[in-house]
């Protein structure tokens, strides 16, 4: 399983989203003068969408004998992951002047690099995969 370069794509999408869990995505000044630190689990729909995307990246993990639903999940787990990023985004634009983000705050475009890279191995293993068995069955029926 770990031997795939796919697996290990995964594998780091996976570590970065749960780094994310347990860092700031911004700090900023409180009224009173002292700093505030703003974390992606402090705000609900950040912290579903990163459990939810956690869960698919396991997910993806755990079903490498299953290429089709892994490739399935690997797509499904960038495009989450892409409106992750958007949001942050759409949030930094609209809050640049009061906060500033840290760098956990591009994880998820990494992630979603490192997924689509590990969606386009798993494609290419079942391109393999079906062409080996495609040649298997074309010289099984010359026997014939």
């Amino acid at each position: 399983m770990w031997q795939r370069v796919q697996t290990l794509y995964l594998g780091i999408s996976t570590i970065l989203i749960g780094v994310m869990f347990f860092t700031a995505k911004a700090t900023g000044l409180s009224e009173g003068g002292g700093i505030v630190e703003l974390k992606f689990i402090d705000y609900i729909p950040y912290l579903v969408l990163l459990i939810v995307i956690s869960l698919l990246n396991i997910l993806a993990l755990t079903t490498y004998k299953h290429r089709v639903f892994q490739m399935r999940t690997a797509m499904l787990t960038a495009i989450i992951t892409l409106a992750l990023q958007i949001w942050l985004g759409i949030d930094f634009y609209f809050t640049h002047a009061e906060y500033v983000f840290k760098l956990p705050a591009i994880f998820p475009i990494i992630c979603v690099i490192l997924d689509l890279l590990a969606f386009r191995g798993i494609l290419a293993d079942q391109l393999l995969v079906e062409s080996a068995y495609h040649l298997r069955k074309a010289r099984r029926d010359r026997r014939k």
